[in-house]
Formats: C-alpha cells, sequence, structure tokens
C-alpha cells in the first residue's frame, strides 16, 4: 500500500514551487523593464539593448516578436515533454528524473537572459536574447510539466489535494514576491557599481535561490513510495488529441489563457503604472506587491473552508470579477483620482488580493480534478498532458501579455497613456476568462468523481 503524504513533504513538494516560481517571476516582471525601459528609468542610467519602438514590419517591438516567436517553439516542446513523462518507466519515477534534470540549466537560462553580450544597441543581443527565451521556457516545461503532474498523483483524495493545492498556491506567490524585491537589493548593490551590472547581480542571486528550492522535493520525496502509475503507451499527438477531447478541459483552458494575459499584462506593467502613472519611486512597486501578496495569504484559510461549501467554480467566477474591478481601477491612476498617489496603490492592493489568493489555490486544484476524472473514464493516467496544457496555457498568455505590453507602451510614450490602455485591455480579457468558465460543468466532475 502507497503512503499517504504527510504535511511536511507537502511542504518540502511545495519548495519546489516556491524555486520555479522565483524564476518565472523574473521573466515575466523585468523582461520588459529592461529590455524596453520608459523615459524615466533609461534616465536613471538604464542601457538600451535592442532596437526600440514598432520595428517588425512596423506593428511589432523587437521584444514582443521574439515573446511570440516562443510560442511557436513551446506549442512543440509542452506536449513532447509531457509524453515523455507519461511515459517514463525510470526506477526513479515518472516526474522527479525530469525535475532533477532541468533544474539547473532553467536557472541559468533565467540569469543568462539579462546578460546581453554586447554592452549597447545591437541586433547580436536580439539574436542572444531570443536564444536564452527559447532555453529558458524549455527547461520551465521539463520542470514544471512533470512537477504539476504529481498534484492528482501525490493527492490521493480531495484534502490532501486541497493541502498540497494551498501550499503551492503559496510558495508560489511567496516566489512571485522574492522577484518582486529585486528592485531594492539592486538599489543598493547601485552604491557599489552601475545599474545594469546591479540588476545582473540581483538576478543571479535569486536566480541560485530558486535553483535551491527546485531541488528540494527532488531530493526529499520519493516519488514511487506515494505513486501508483501505469506509464502511458500513447504518443505525444495522440495523448494531446486524447487530452482536448474532455470537453471540460477545454473549457478550463480557454479560460485559462485569458486569466494569464489579464494577470501577466498586469504584473508586467505594475511598474509603470508606479513610476508613470503614480509618479513614485520604483522601489514602490515591491511594496505594492509584497502588501499585495502578505494580504492574499491572510485569504487562504477563508477559501479552503469556502472551496467545500461553494464549489471552486463559484470562487473563480468572483475572482474574474475582482480582477476586473482592479485592473479598471488602475488605468485611472495619477491625477484622475482626488486621492494621494501613494494611497491609490495602496488600495488597489486591498482590492485585488483576495482574488489572487483564489487564482492561486483553486486553478491547480481544477486540473487535478479533471486529470482524475479522465484516468477513471480512459484507464491511463496522462496528467503529465494535462498539466502541459496548463504551462502552455500560462506560457501563451504571458507571451501575448509581453507582446500587448511592449506595444501598448509604444502608444504616449511620455505620458503613460500606453500603459492606461493595458489595463484596460487586462480588464477585457479577464471579463472574457469569466465569461468562458462559466461554461465549466463542475457538478458533472464532482459526480463522477463521488463528490457531494
Amino acid at each position: 500500500m502507497k503512503k499517504k503524504l504527510s504535511t511536511g513533504k507537502v511542504w518540502c513538494f511545495a519548495v519546489g514551487q516556491f524555486g520555479w516560481s522565483v524564476l518565472a517571476a523574473l521573466i515575466s516582471s523585468w523582461l520588459v523593464p529592461f529590455y524596453q525601459p520608459d523615459a524615466e528609468t533609461v534616465a536613471a542610467g538604464q542601457t538600451i539593448f535592442v532596437p526600440q519602438g514598432r520595428v517588425v514590419l512596423g506593428v511589432l517591438t523587437v521584444l514582443g516578436a521574439i515573446t511570440a516567436l516562443g510560442r511557436v517553439f513551446d506549442a512543440v516542446t509542452d506536449p513532447m515533454i509531457a509524453s515523455a513523462s507519461d511515459r517514463c518507466k525510470a526506477k526513479d519515477g515518472r516526474r522527479i528524473p525530469f525535475m532533477r534534470a532541468a533544474a539547473i540549466p532553467f536557472a541559468l537560462a533565467c540569469v543568462l537572459t539579462f546578460w546581453s553580450p554586447v554592452n549597447g544597441l545591437s541586433w547580436v543581443n536580439a539574436l542572444f536574447l531570443f536564444l536564452m527565451l527559447m532555453l529558458f521556457y524549455l527547461f520551465m516545461t521539463m520542470y514544471c510539466t512533470p512537477y504539476n503532474a504529481l498534484i492528482p498523483e501525490l493527492g490521493s483524495d480531495q484534502k490532501t489535494r486541497m493541502n498540497i493545492s494551498t501550499a503551492i498556491s503559496f510558495t508560489y506567490i511567496a516566489g512571485m514576491a522574492v522577484a518582486y524585491v529585486a528592485p531594492v537589493i539592486w538599489g543598493f548593490l547601485q552604491n557599489y557599481m552601475e545599474r545594469v551590472m546591479a540588476i545582473r547581480i540581483t538576478f543571479t542571486i535569486i536566480a541560485a535561490i530558486g535553483m535551491v528550492c527546485m531541488f528540494v522535493p527532488v531530493f526529499t520525496i520519493r516519488e514511487k513510495d506515494y505513486v501508483t502509475a501505469v506509464p502511458s503507451d500513447a504518443g505525444a499527438v495522440k495523448s494531446l488529441a486524447a487530452t482536448f477531447r474532455n470537453r471540460d478541459f477545454r473549457v478550463f483552458v480557454a479560460s485559462d489563457v485569458a486569466y494569464f494575459l489579464g494577470i501577466t499584462m498586469f504584473q508586467t506593467a505594475l511598474p509603470f503604472f508606479v513610476t508613470m502613472l503614480l509618479k513614485l519611486e520604483e522601489s514602490m512597486s515591491t511594496v505594492y506587491f509584497v502588501l499585495m501578496t502578505a494580504l492574499s495569504v491572510l485569504f487562504y484559510v477563508p477559501i479552503n473552508k469556502l472551496t467545500p461549501k461553494f464549489g471552486k467554480r463559484r470562487l473563480i467566477l468572483f475572482a474574474f470579477c475582482v480582477f476586473t474591478v482592479s485592473f479598471v481601477y488602475s488605468a485611472a491612476f495619477g491625477q484622475n483620482l482626488p486621492i494621494p498617489p501613494a494611497v491609490q496603490g495602496y488600495i488597489l492592493c486591498v482590492i485585488a488580493a483576495p482574488a489572487m489568493a483564489i487564482f492561486g489555490i483553486l486553478p491547480q486544484a481544477v486540473v487535478a480534478d479533471i486529470a482524475e476524472v479522465d484516468a477513471l473514464e480512459t484507464g491511463e493516467n496522462r496528467s503529465g498532458m494535462f498539466y502541459a496544457a496548463r504551462t502552455f496555457a500560462f506560457k501563451l498568455g504571458q507571451s501575448i501579455a509581453m507582446l500587448l505590453v511592449t506595444a501598448f507602451a509604444t502608444i504616449g510614450y511620455e505620458t503613460g497613456l500606453g500603459y492606461r490602455i493595458t489595463a484596460i485591455a487586462a480588464a477585457a480579457v479577464c471579463v472574457l476568462g469569466g465569461v468562458l468558465f462559466m461554461l465549466y460543468n463542475e457538478k458533472s466532475v464532482y459526480r463522477k468523481l463521488g463528490i457531494k
């Protein structure tokens, strides 16, 4: 009989989420400010490394085009790695070997993404950035897809699954918060060196912490002590097709892409909201995000208690509404509101915190539910492929967000109009995500799982 995951092992597993979320947040939060800085950041000493403006077909920025092309690459690697993990017959299990192999190159690619070979404006830097981002997303998939596939496999019942989802939500948000502390660190280092080097050293330190954390579940959890799973025999294409035959999963993924698109647009533009719209110091973005994170943690226990009563679907729909209001509010930042600029940011933190907590916990649990139902109906465990599709949704949303944010940023460059447009666009896609998620048939899923 397989062991049940203890509370200590749940947290060992969750530390891995902290590790990869730190790296993901460095890219999602700081790639655009680093490579397509606003006027005030350039004045503060930020070097411009890649061509600016809409230089690709007169529509896309270089940075936007690079992130968009990356999704073509991802469209191939995500199902391939998921299928390889589902079919893996290694003695250590189906998931852990992939995580162990990916941790170091994942962290290294993250750091090198910000280490342009030419110290100035150059197309060589653009090519180097493209290559590093492709490696970053490849190794991210190699770690995250098997990691996420372990959630329904380690969570043998609803209670354990919710405990895992809550723990990894906490460590995910904590990882993002650490990434947002970066301006404080590089601000200190700028007393001893120029800005770009200070940023690079900061990211190297944070990435090293993330790498160490990604190894924690690898060396503390013996996968085969907890998981009984028959490797899938289906190839990548066949397995992916079978995964998307699941109607509820198609609905979830469509909604999830909208969520990641909206939240990534917001997170990417947050430093610009602070400097361009609120006219505050760059380090205030750290204050706001850490505060928002701390407030969201206060909602974890209530969400765990409310989920059995109201269901995951209702709470996620509520979170979509909260984010929509938050993004519309942030579009009005600055002199448009009769409130001190710093206070405007604090109000945003209070409004958005419960939605952050809900989206941090429940979507992972929804995928676990769908994957378990599919395994019961088909007799084949393809958790890796289900989470690969969600990882792809995450990266697709990120990619489109960066494409849009970098394009919008060129509108009213000196006034910040493009960032207000970004906030409205983020709100619009959240509305779309909520409408799509209304089609998710939670009652049917629960009935098949024997949950009343």
